[in-house]
């Protein structure tokens, strides 16, 4: 992968570390998810046990969308010969849908706290919260190497009307400090949403799809071509979003589209938990 992770802390942050200690210190909290006395000098407002109990995906997964598998399913081959080629992991989905994105990849289930944390992201703008889900993601990326190649980080956008609404988008929270561990450009300008979210709180499946598609483009003015783009994001559950906003880099010459979220959520034909309901309701 293109760029280094970054270990030294930056200038002054140990200035800024023993003063959130102290603070931890005199003016205890409690932890956000389960109100437990807050011990460490962290300034994730989450204790340990509750970070500890978030659940990394495990394999095997699917090799295009990430979706943990129950029973492997194979597909197709890679490779030109038959010493080099291998079978392909591929989920039920992938097999029957082709998505625009080359492949993605997430930290951990969308379930219990970890919902619980990504909602007090998305409406609480806690900075360190982002931080510490970059260096998660940083590490999924730095295992996944290669398949995750890319020249730039780049966050799911949300609508402007959206945006202005909430005063910032919780996938640049993300994004942002990921793509500096990552030593990758961040161009958060790069991707614009054109189409607003429904108004409904719950959609179905086939909702989700049409509520995003032809709802991104490549802002005018700025270059994508041959570029290896990461698109990072919060939640994904069925794969729309990332879909439609790699069909819009694709289409503006991006030379290959990868995702990276925090969390995926279990597919659901009707209802779900990710991606269109718990990322964009209001």
């Amino acid at each position: 992968m293109a760029g280094r992770l970054e270990s030294s802390p930056a200038p002054g942050r140990w200035l800024a570390d023993a003063i959130s200690a102290l603070v931890g210190v005199f003016f205890p909290a409690g932890c956000r998810i389960c109100d437990q006395l807050l011990t460490n000098a962290s300034r994730v407002p989450i204790c340990e046990e509750c970070l500890d109990s978030f659940r990394p995906l495990k394999t095997p997964i699917c090799e295009k969308c990430g979706q943990p598998l129950e029973i492997p399913s194979f597909a197709g081959s890679a490779g030109a010969s038959s010493e080099s080629s291998r079978q392909v992991l591929l989920c039920q989905v992938c097999q029957a849908r082709p998505f625009a994105f080359d492949c993605a990849r997430s930290y951990a289930d969308y379930q219990q706290a970890l919902v619980r944390a990504i909602i007090l992201l998305k409406f609480e703008q806690i900075l360190p919260l982002g931080a510490w889900f970059a260096a998660r993601l940083a590490g999924v990326a730095e295992h996944a190497g290669e398949a995750l190649a890319a020249d730039v980080v780049v966050p799911v956008p949300l609508h402007r009307q959206r945006r202005r609404e909430r005063g910032y988008n919780q996938a640049d929270l993300i994004a942002r400090p990921l793509a500096k561990r990552l030593g990758l450009p961040y161009r958060a300008v790069l991707l614009v949403r054109t189409k607003p979210r429904p108004n409904k709180q719950v959609l179905t499946l086939e909702e989700r799809w049409q509520s995003v598609r032809g709802a991104f483009a490549t802002r005018p003015g700025i270059k994508v071509d041959k570029l290896r783009v990461m698109l990072v994001d919060d939640v994904m559950t069925t794969g729309a979003t990332l879909d439609a906003c790699a069909k819009a880099l694709r289409d503006a010459g991006a030379k290959s589209v990868v995702g990276l979220t925090v969390a995926r959520a279990a597919r659901h034909p009707v209802l779900g938990s990710g991606e269109s309901n718990a990322k964009d309701a209001p």
